[in-house]
C-alpha cells in the first residue's frame, strides 16, 4: 500500500511505520517537468498546459459569475454544475500527471494532482494522508486546501454560511482520483473557510465505501438521476429496497444496459435525451461503433412518456434484404413459400411503445420507400395482405454512417432522412470522453466480477496508465470487452494487470509533447525506464543503437528478465506483470535463458 502522511506519522527511519513511504511538504517532488509543461503564446493568444489550452480568469469575474448562476438556477444546481466542470478539469490533469510522470512511483505522479492546483492558482494543498492498495482497490485521501479562491470570492458574497463552498475543487478531486485509481471516488469537504473554519479540509473514498452517508453529495456529479445507478440496498428479507425519487419514478438500479459517465460530452447527450424524452419526436442518434447507441436508447424509453411499452430492436444490417419488408411490417399465410402463419412485424409488436433501428444507413432503396411511407402514416400493411393497422410507435435511429453524404451520393433518400432528421443525437467516441472511463471500469468490473463469479477488487496502476492512455478505436464495447477479459484472466482477488487486458494485438501509444518554437506540439523523445507505465520512448533510437552496437536477441531479452526480476525482488509473478507477460510465459523464458546460457 502506498502512503502519504503528515510530520505527526513520520518516523526517523522515513517510513509511516506500515512499510509505505512517507513525504513531507518540503520533500515533495520539484515542479520543474510541470512548470515545463506551460507555455505562453502572447502572438497568438494562447496558453497551453501540456497539449491542453487553458486561459486565465479575474476571480472577481468567476465571483460575478457564481452569484449570477446561485440567483438563476439556485445554490444546489450552481453546486451540481461547477462540481462537473471540476471533475472534467480533474481528469485532464490527472491524464497530463501519467504523460508527465508515469514512470515514476504512484505516489511521485499522484502528487500531481496537489502540485497543479497550486501551479494553476487554484490554492495550496497539504497532503495528510494518502493510502492505495491495487489489489483490493482501497482508496483513502485526507487533504487540506489552505488560501482556496472558491472561498475567497464566496465569503466576499455571502459572508460565513451552513455550507461548504469549494464545489469545483471537490470535483476536481474526484476526477482527479477517479482517474488514477481507476474506480469512483467521492469526496467530501469536511472542513470549510466559508462555515467559519481556518482552512478547508477534504476526506476521500471509494463510492461504496460511503454507503449512504455521501448520496446527497454524489447526486452533484449527477445531471440526472437516469445516470450513474447504484446497486439497490438489500433489506433484512434479502429484497431489494426502492426509494422514489423526487419526480415519483423508482431508481434505476444498475445494470449492464445502464448509462454510466460523467463528462461534459456524456453530459449533453443525457440532457438532449432528458428533453426529448417527454415528446413522440423520431430521434436519430449518431455516433461510431461501440458507443453504446442502444443503451442511450433504451435510456430514453425508461425516461419517456412510454416507460411500460415494449422496446423492439432491429438491427437493419442483420436482415437480409429479401426478409426486410416481412420482418418490419409482418406477414400473412401464405404470401410466401414459408410463410405458414400469420405473423406481426416489428412495428406492430412496437405498438404503444419504442421501436429501435440500428443501422439504418444500410438499408436498401427499397426498403427506405417503404419505411418513409410508413413513418408518414403511421401505418403499416403487412406483407400480401391488403389491410392497413395504425401503430404507435417512437422511432429511434441509430447509424454510424454520414447520412448527409449518403444522401449526397444519392445512396439514402433525403426524404427519408428528414423523416429521421427530427431530432439528431451526437455521441462522442470514448477518447473524446475520458472523464467517463473510470466510471465505467469500476461499472464493468463489479459486473463480471458478478457474473463470472471472481472477485477482483481493482486494476494495478500500470493497467490504469495504460486504459486511459488507449485510443480505443472500439469505444465503449472494446473497454467492456476488455474488462471482462481481465476479469476472466486475473487470478481471484488480484489487481487486473496490463497481461489480463492488452492481449489481442491493441497497440498502446502513451507520447508526451512538448512545444517547438513554431509554437506547435511535438513528440517528446525519452530514454527512461518506463518500470511498467507506458511513457514515451524512442522505440526507433533505441533498436538502431542496439543493432549498432551488436546486441543480439536473446541478450536483450535476458537482460530484460534479469532487470524485470531484479526490480520485482525475486518475485516471479511481479516480474511477468513488468514484462505484461503472464507467470507461465516468463517462467518458461527464465527457463530457456538458463539453458542457452549453460549451452
Amino acid at each position: 500500500m502506498d502512503l502519504l502522511r503528515s510530520d505527526a506519522c513520520r518516523r526517523d527511519d522515513g517510513t509511516d511505520g506500515k512499510g509505505g513511504t512517507t513525504f513531507l511538504e518540503n520533500e515533495l517532488p520539484g515542479i520543474d517537468d510541470l512548470t515545463e509543461q506551460l507555455r505562453f503564446s502572447p502572438g497568438t493568444g494562447h496558453i497551453w498546459l501540456g497539449d491542453e489550452r487553458m486561459v486565465l480568469m479575474h476571480t472577481q469575474a468567476m465571483r460575478a459569475l457564481r452569484e449570477e448562476l446561485i440567483t438563476t438556477i439556485g445554490m444546489s444546481a450552481t453546486k451540481s454544475l461547477l462540481m462537473r466542470i471540476g471533475y472534467a478539469s480533474g481528469v485532464k490533469d490527472a491524464e497530463l500527471a501519467v504523460k508527465v510522470r508515469g514512470e515514476r512511483t504512484f505516489n511521485e505522479f499522484f502528487l500531481v494532482g496537489p502540485q497543479l492546483h497550486a501551479l494553476e492558482g487554484v490554492g495550496r494543498v497539504e497532503p495528510i494522508s494518502v493510502q492505495f492498495d491495487p489489489k483490493s482497490g482501497q482508496f483513502y485521501g485526507e487533504f487540506v486546501w489552505h488560501d482556496s479562491w472558491e472561498d475567497e470570492v464566496h465569503i466576499d458574497s455571502y459572508g460565513i454560511t451552513a455550507e461548504a463552498a469549494c464545489w469545483t475543487q471537490l470535483g476536481y478531486a474526484s476526477g482527479y482520483t477517479s482517474t488514477f485509481v481507476g474506480r469512483p471516488i467521492a469526496y467530501k469537504e469536511v472542513e470549510c473557510r466559508a462555515t467559519g473554519h481556518t482552512a478547508c479540509r477534504i476526506i476521500g473514498r471509494p463510492l461504496s465505501e460511503w454507503g449512504t452517508e455521501a448520496d446527497h453529495d454524489l447526486l452533484y456529479l449527477k445531471p440526472q438521476d437516469f445516470v450513474n445507478a447504484r446497486s439497490a440496498p438489500i433489506n433484512s428479507a434479502g429484497a431489494r429496497e426502492e426509494v422514489m425519487t423526487a419526480e415519483g419514478r423508482p431508481p434505476v438500479i444498475a445494470s449492464s444496459k445502464s448509462l454510466v459517465g460523467a463528462s461534459a460530452g456524456f453530459n449533453l447527450v443525457c440532457h438532449m435525451l432528458e428533453k426529448v424524452a417527454p415528446t413522440n419526436a423520431s430521434v436519430l442518434l449518431l455516433g461510431e461503433s461501440g458507443v453504446g447507441k442502444e443503451v442511450f436508447a433504451r435510456t430514453l424509453q425508461r425516461i419517456s412518456s412510454r416507460p411500460n411499452g415494449p422496446f423492439i430492436a432491429v438491427n437493419c444490417a442483420a436482415v437480409p434484404e429479401q426478409l426486410i419488408e416481412a420482418e418490419l411490417f409482418g406477414v400473412v399465410k401464405g404470401a410466401y413459400t414459408g410463410a405458414t402463419e400469420d405473423r406481426p412485424g416489428r412495428f406492430e409488436r412496437a405498438d404503444g411503445g419504442t421501436i429501435f433501428l440500428d443501422e439504418i444507413g444500410t438499408l436498401s432503396l427499397p426498403a427506405q420507400g417503404k419505411l418513409l411511407r410508413v413513418l408518414q402514416e403511421r401505418e403499416v400493411e403487412r406483407v400480401g395482405d391488403t389491410k392497413t393497422r395504425r401503430v404507435d410507435v417512437r422511432v429511434v435511429a441509430a447509424t454510424n454512417e454520414n447520412l448527409r453524404k449518403r444522401v449526397e451520393a444519392k445512396e439514402f433518400r433525403q426524404d427519408l432522412f428528414y423523416r429521421l432528421n427530427v431530432f439528431p443525437v451526437v455521441i462522442p467516441p470514448l477518447r473524446e470522453r475520458r472523464a467517463d472511463i473510470s466510471l465505467l471500469m469500476e461499472h464493468f468490473l463489479q459486473l463480471f466480477n458478478k457474473r463470472h463469479g471472481k472477485s477482483n477488487a481493482g486494476f494495478t496502476q500500470r493497467a490504469i496508465g495504460a486504459l486511459f492512455s488507449y485510443s480505443w478505436p472500439g469505444n465503449v464495447r472494446e473497454l467492456e470487452n476488455m474488462i471482462e477479459r481481465g476479469v476472466i484472466l486475473a487470478p481471484p482477488g488480484e489487481a487486473i494487470d496490463l497481461c489480463h487486458l492488452f492481449t489481442s494485438g491493441e497497440s498502446i501509444d502513451a507520447q508526451l509533447l512538448s512545444m517547438a518554437a513554431n509554437g506547435r506540439l511535438e513528440k517528446c523523445r525519452s530514454s527512461g525506464s518506463s518500470d511498467g507505465y507506458h511513457g514515451a520512448v524512442d522505440l526507433d533510437g533505441l533498436v538502431n543503437n542496439l543493432i549498432d552496437t551488436g546486441v543480439g536477441l536473446d541478450a536483450l531479452e535476458g537482460l530484460l528478465l534479469d532487470k524485470a526480476i531484479s526490480r520485482a525482488d525475486g518475485n516471479v509473478s511481479e516480474g511477468a506483470r513488468i514484462l505484461g507477460l503472464t507467470r507461465p510465459q516468463y517462467a518458461y523464458r527464465l527457463k530457456r535463458k538458463s539453458e542457452i546460457k549453460s549451452d
